[in-house]
């Protein structure tokens, strides 16, 4: 489809010059005389780019530059000046104008000026496409009672610059989590930046968290701006916390406590504005009592603990993510996301997931790739999963004495005997995982005769 670009000018030739070589260029033109008949314009017609003359008849050329900024904001204009108008070129520029062209016009330079302009507005628009794919994709799904009650510390915890350290599993979503903490942040504008602790060898950890100078070890041909330098005024995300030697987290817990550090080989102190979110799939009390984590450290970061349940504790959330990740995945691979069907959804809501939400995630994914129809259907599943649903149907249907009443009752109590065991006998997070208070839960264990006292024997105090 071809670019449509107005022309504001009330010379005719001027009108008749620029319509001419922006034709040729493959470009719709339209004009106006006057600023009244280009607001008439841009009210019925779409225009990608305004080249507009700063003296109109009947309004200032940099008031109406205003206007357009105000009801067109992405519109880019380029604006015509005559000679002896620079300071007011300039004065367009910073209202927002792309770039100015001087009378007399030099018609090369306006179709490589137009060409640019154009160009960097599809560049912004892609970018703009790219950040809203970006949000959506770090979005954090799930309703469950963990996930809200998740939801609301982050959103308690975001607005501060206290640091934040996110425990959980592994593929519970923890990255997704600090990218949330960071978008919700007064730094939001600032750069997010990522280390993984486990992924970089010892020996290069310190260059990578603080840079170096040239010529500081061998292969250090130029100096180099650590991560805790690229994050200034915004975020330091250190993934996989507790895989940092002692004597790094010696190091890092000087900054955090001093905001200053010199990097590898120098001598000069660098100060920094940084946030430091720290994330770990291990428990840091058990690695401080073997000496393998610093407890002052542990302080420093656990300023505001967040902790993400894994999925077999918000089974309530599985259909929601698999209907995410479809839409996801379909979009990526430019067709119409797959639909499943509530028998499968209902498998995949049973299911443990050891893996969480990443193994959730990568089994949507090769499902949308591999299902050759339209519905994902329980015959689609792994045999393990489908044999856990099998052999839910058949608790309902084989007893062929079962009443309505004993069949609910049959598959309440298999699912609450079954959620106690993945929760180690919490009866607290097992209400919680299941959307009941923990007294009407202490009452269905009651009436299914479920041992009350070995269930519940690691209830939290």
């Amino acid at each position: 489809m071809n670019t449509r670009i107005l022309i504001i000018d009330d010379v005719d030739s001027v009108r008749t010059a620029l319509g001419d070589i922006l034709g040729d260029e493959g470009h719709e033109v339209l004009a106006a005389n006057t600023a009244s008949e280009a607001r008439q314009v841009l009210a019925r017609e779409p225009v990608d780019l305004v080249l507009l003359d700063l003296h109109l008849p009947d309004s200032q050329g940099l008031d109406f530059l205003a206007e357009l900024r105000r009801d067109f904001v992405d519109l880019p204009a380029i604006v015509i000046t005559g000679h002896g108008n620079i300071d007011s070129a300039v004065r367009a520029t910073r209202l927002g104008a792309y770039d100015y062209l001087e009378k007399p016009l030099a018609m090369s330079r306006v179709a490589l000026t137009v060409q640019n302009a154009l160009e960097r507005a599809r560049m912004t628009r892609k970018l703009e496409e790219l950040s809203v794919h970006l949000r959506r994709d770090e979005e954090i799904v799930g309703e469950s009672p963990p996930m809200r009650r998740l939801k609301s510390e982050l959103m308690r915890a975001a607005g501060s610059e206290s640091r934040i350290l996110i425990v959980g599993e592994n593929g519970t979503g923890k990255e997704l989590v600090a990218r949330r903490a960071h978008q919700l942040s007064t730094r939001a504008a600032q750069p997010f930046i990522e280390v993984n602790c486990a992924a970089i060898p010892d020996e290069l950890i310190e260059s990578e968290l603080f840079g170096h100078v040239k010529g500081s070890f061998t292969g250090a041909s130029a100096d180099r701006a650590g991560r805790f330098e690229q994050a200034d005024g915004g975020t330091l995300f250190l993934d996989e916390v507790a895989d940092m030697s002692i004597k790094t987290q010696a190091k890092v817990l000087r900054v955090l406590q001093e905001q200053r550090f010199e990097r590898v080989g120098g001598t000069s102190s660098i100060q920094v504005d940084v946030r430091v979110i720290a994330a770990t799939n291990k428990v840091l009390e058990d690695e401080i009592r073997e000496a393998r984590f610093r407890e002052d450290l542990y302080f420093r970061l656990a300023v505001i603990p967040l902790q993400v349940p894994p999925l077999r504790e918000r089974h309530g959330d599985i259909p929601r993510l698999v209907e995410h990740f479809l839409a996801r995945y379909g979009q990526e691979i430019g067709r119409r996301p797959k639909r499943m069907d509530e028998a499968a959804k209902a498998a995949l809501a049973e299911y443990d997931w050891p893996g969480n939400v990443r193994e959730l995630r990568n089994f949507v994914e090769r499902m949308q790739i591999m299902v050759p129809g339209e519905v994902i259907s329980l015959r689609d599943l792994p045999p393990q999963m489908r044999q856990e649903t099998t052999d839910r149907i058949r608790i309902l249907l084989d007893e062929s004495s079962f009443t309505l009443k004993e069949a609910r009752a049959a598959f309440e109590k298999r699912i609450i005997e079954r959620r106690l065991a993945s929760l180690a006998g919490n009866v607290s997070r097992t209400a919680q995982s299941l959307g009941i208070e923990r007294s009407h839960l202490y009452r269905k264990m009651k009436a299914y005769e479920i041992d009350i006292e070995r269930q519940g024997r690691k209830e939290e105090s």
